[in-house]
């Protein structure tokens, strides 16, 4: 085997703001990412945000740390956008706690990504971090309904992708 065999790998994840989270996308989506760990040597998994499809995808990443403890989770943030430090989220959620009078299950990540567009780009700053999240992608994960008669991010980010000729993989059924 090459040394390059050995290389860890990335995955991003891309979707509509909003998607039916079936049971049986969760459970398509997870079957997908642990072959990804287990047979691709993906270890690293860059996540931004806004959508459902990023959420679900976060929270099976999450649930395979359990058993796969090696790999890690990475936030691209936009500008108006923050995430929460795995070793600070015990901390966050006490206070909230307190704040709230509630339990609050806090996303969180082992490291946060600030891209170089992130406090130049406009408005639109989410399509700069699909970019580099793209660029810094090995496989892209896709909940794209290509039929879809908008120009989303979800569209845009898909495009970008193929022309980097990333190993795309679209869940929309």
């Amino acid at each position: 085997m090459s040394l390059l065999e050995f290389k860890h790998k990335s995955c991003s994840f891309f979707g509509h703001r909003n998607i039916d989270a079936t049971p049986e996308l969760k459970q398509k989506i997870k079957e997908i990412i642990e072959d990804l760990i287990s047979n691709h040597n993906v270890t690293t998994f860059l996540f931004g945000s806004r959508s459902d499809f990023n959420y679900l995808c976060h929270f099976i990443v999450t649930e395979l740390k359990e058993k796969y403890k090696h790999i890690k989770r990475i936030a691209y943030t936009g500008k108006s956008e923050c995430c929460i430090l795995e070793d600070k989220k015990q901390k966050w959620e006490e206070i909230y706690l307190k704040v709230l009078k509630q339990k609050v299950n806090l996303l969180c990540v082992e490291e946060e990504f600030e891209h170089k567009a992130k406090f130049i780009a406009g408005k639109a700053s989410y399509i700069e971090r699909n970019k580099a999240m793209i660029d810094n992608s090995d496989y892209c994960i896709f909940y794209f309904n290509k039929h879809c008669q908008y120009k989303s991010g979800t569209a845009i980010a898909y495009a970008y992708a193929k022309q980097k000729k990333k190993c795309i993989i679209n869940v929309f059924t």
